[in-house]
């Protein structure tokens, strides 16, 4: 094999799996490049990117010369995108939404103190069942 680790190499697209695309470097060479370096963004189908016969340019990652395998990388040679701005976030609702007991909703602390009040008076009632 007469390809270097990093550099980059025009290929043809000689078939595509759902994991990655099988790119022609000559006549005798192919290597693989995989799903996660198709693209800079995420990759669902590989066909909705890339055809059979297109010509791409690829930058070598690795080569294993005993099992003959090249992998290959289509986002390397692209710039990264810039990053897109952030989403604002919205304030959550369940925390306005705890402290407004007027929509039903109560903190664990006022529910605790409910809880044991109906216990004592379950307990009061009981203990005046039991004397009877």
């Amino acid at each position: 094999m007469n390809f270097e680790v990093g550099s980059i190499v025009e290929g043809k697209v000689t078939g595509i799996k759902p994991f990655g695309a099988f790119v022609a470097l000559n006549d005798e060479i192919q290597g693989l490049v995989h799903i996660s370096e198709i693209s800079h963004g995420y990759v669902k189908d590989i066909n909705d990117v890339l055809k059979v016969g297109d010509t791409v340019k690829v930058k070598v990652l690795s080569i294993d010369e005993e099992g003959k395998k090249i992998s290959l990388s289509i986002r390397q040679t692209q710039e990264a995108p810039a990053p897109g701005p952030k989403k604002e976030r919205r304030p959550a609702k369940k925390a306005a939404a705890a402290n407004d007991s007027s929509k039903g909703f109560n903190t664990l602390e006022a529910k605790l103190k409910e809880w044991l009040k109906e216990s004592t008076d379950r307990q009061a009632q009981l203990n005046k069942r039991l004397k009877k």
